[in-house]
């Protein structure tokens, strides 16, 4: 229950950190208007709070691994909003983020 959890409160984190990220890129790059850089910043403080959630105690180990998860978040977000295709470079790149995440929050100690 703890390693479901603890990925649940990554996919959380990664919409609000990514999604702000990308809200905040459209207000401004994009011409959008603050509305959408205000939307961005509630998501991007909200992210704050839910990496607070997780499971394990260790402030840099969680986000260490969390890391791994907007890399491959971010890419993935790029794909559905952006229609971004990543290459294999990118793909390999991604797993090994998430290989390492798996490592970082899930082995044990």
């Amino acid at each position: 229950m703890t390693v479901a959890k603890s990925v649940a409160l990554f996919a959380v984190a990664a919409l609000f950190e990514i999604g702000g990220a990308w809200l905040v890129w459209q207000g401004v790059r994009e011409n959008r208007g603050l509305l959408w850089i205000g939307f961005g910043i509630v998501a991007l403080g909200a992210y704050g709070f839910v990496a607070t959630a997780q499971p394990d105690a260790n402030f840099g180990r969680i986000l260490a691994a969390y890391g791994g998860v907007f890399v491959a978040g971010s890419l993935a977000w790029g794909m559905v909003m952006d229609g971004f295709r990543p290459d294999r470079y990118d793909l390999a790149g991604a797993l090994i983020c998430l290989i390492g995440v798996a490592v970082i929050m899930y082995a044990p100690r």
